[in-house]
């Protein structure tokens, strides 16, 4: 498993479009997280009116990590459909340890590059936020911190499960990139698919960058778990095509 794992590593390095998307998710966390910032602190300079009510510095950290994550789902797409599946197999016969491998190897790598983005996102919007910024061990923050790691490792491996399953990239790309980016948030408008928006993995798993959760919000556990279940199910769906499936 291990010689699967390295062999896998090897091969995401190789590649250039996962390399570049990976490399894209700090430069997009943190400069939107500064531009956050700065916009931020220019609207509480200027007693601006349109800065939305609920603005905290705590919570606006997680912002930019929000946009990276795009980038992320990229990545985690590329990294499945830039491998042709016959020459891996030859190596690696047997599929579930080829499946096993791959989703381990895509998370060995990702795990790093989120770390630093979360942290310099949030890091670069107190900077900007200048006064108004606040510390990174403020209350709530640390769990939030872990709870962003988690939920954009989790997005990823969601991203690569699913492209498994539709066996190339153009599916996956076109249905969760819009889903993240609007599907989602117009879902949620409409109080008829409101509670349906809410168990979507993007925004059940966004639970666990809140800061101070809302009372009627699923909560981070709640938000974790469902996420956590997306991810399982898209991983373990991609594995049952991957049997099922002609070289």
């Amino acid at each position: 498993m291990i010689d699967a794992v390295r062999a896998e590593l090897l091969k995401l390095r190789s590649v250039r479009g996962p390399v570049i998307a990976l490399a894209l998710v700090p430069v997009i966390s943190i400069g939107v997280g500064a531009l956050d910032g700065w916009s931020g602190r220019r609207a509480m300079d200027a007693h601006n009116p349109l800065l939305r009510p609920d603005f905290t510095a705590q919570q606006a950290g997680f912002d930019g990590v929000q946009y990276g994550m795009l980038a992320l789902i990229a990545f985690g797409v590329l990294a499945v459909s830039g491998d042709p599946l016959g020459p891996a197999l030859l190596a690696v016969p047997r599929r579930a340890r080829f499946h096993a491998a791959k989703l381990a190897a895509i998370a060995v790598v990702a795990l790093p590059v989120v770390a630093f983005s979360v942290v310099g996102s949030d890091l670069a919007t107190q900077i900007a936020l200048g006064p108004y910024g606040k510390s990174l061990g403020a209350d709530g923050v640390p769990r939030s911190l872990a709870g962003a790691v988690l939920y954009l490792m989790l997005m990823c491996l969601f991203a690569a499960g699913c492209t498994v399953m539709a066996r190339n990239a153009l599916v996956p790309l076109a249905v969760l990139l819009p889903l993240v980016t609007v599907g989602s948030q117009l879902m949620s408008v409409a109080q008829s698919s409101r509670y349906a928006a809410d168990l979507l993995p993007d925004r059940a798993g966004a639970q666990l960058l809140t800061v101070r959760p809302e009372h009627d919000a699923l909560g981070p556990a709640l938000g974790g778990l469902i996420l956590v279940a997306w991810a399982v199910a898209a991983m373990v769906g991609g594995l049952a095509v991957l049997r099922r499936r002609d070289v």
